[in-house]
This record gives structure tokens, sequence and C-alpha cells, in this order.
């Protein structure tokens, strides 16, 4: 569970680097746009992307979220939690999916349909890092 003050940064700065890891343990990093959701920092992926592929063979993470000026900042170590097509009923998706994009821009879509017809042709996923460590100057 994340606390308070870390949620409500998060939720005013939506700033992130991800780290995952290759299959040969090297570090790959992406800039990514994120928000507080559930117990954890949000953000959406594409089926494609070298991201969600390394996540699904090895789960373990880390994030920075930071302002534009690296100051303040956290970091969350620990695990993704996917929410796909593959695991999840199309419903459950489609309200996890609007869920992280209130999350990730800090407000609703102006047009809920046309959203959902774009994740579902973007074949997007929502990945929640659930941290097992957290730090920084805000932390």
């Amino acid at each position: 569970m994340l606390a308070e003050n870390i949620k409500q940064f998060a939720s005013e700065t939506h700033r992130g680097v991800l780290t995952t890891f290759r299959r040969n343990g090297a570090a790959q990093m992406s800039i990514i746009s994120c928000g507080p959701l559930r117990d954890g920092i949000c953000f959406t992926v594409t089926e494609d992307r070298v991201k969600l592929k390394n996540l699904r063979r090895d789960p373990r993470c880390t994030l920075l979220v930071s302002q534009e000026n690296w100051r303040p900042f956290v970091v969350l170590e620990g695990r993704a939690q996917i929410i796909s097509a593959d695991n999840t009923g199309p419903e459950e998706l489609r309200m996890a999916l609007r869920e992280a994009y209130s999350a990730c821009s800090g407000e609703d879509h102006p047009d809920w349909a046309e959203y959902d017809q774009a994740m579902r042709d973007d074949r997007r996923s929502v990945i929640i890092v659930v941290p097992d460590h957290v730090y920084g100057t805000v932390a």
C-alpha cells in the first residue's frame, strides 16, 4: 500500500522512468506517463512493447517518479501486476484502462467511447507497479 503523500505526489507528477530487465539481465529503461492506482503506480502499454514482454517474463521492476527538474522524486522497487486481455475479462479491462487514464492524466477523458475503442485497437494493457521498497525525497 502506498503512503498518502506518495499517492498525492504521483497524482500531481505524471513523469516516470521505468526499468525492466532483459532476458540477459541488462536493464531496459522507458519513459512513461504514470499515476497512482490501487496499491501502486500505473501506466498503460501496447502489446508489442519490449517493457511488457520483459515484465511478462520477469515482473521485477523499478519506477522513478519525478518532477521535471528531478526534485522531488520517489522510487518504487517491486513487481508489476499486468491487467491485459489474456488475464482479465473485457469489462474489467475496459474499466482498468479508464482508471489508468484518469490516474495518469489527472482528468477524465472527454469521450470514453472513443477512448475504449482506441484502447482495443492499440491492444493496451494496464501495468501497476506494486512496491516492495520505496525511497526518495518524497518517501
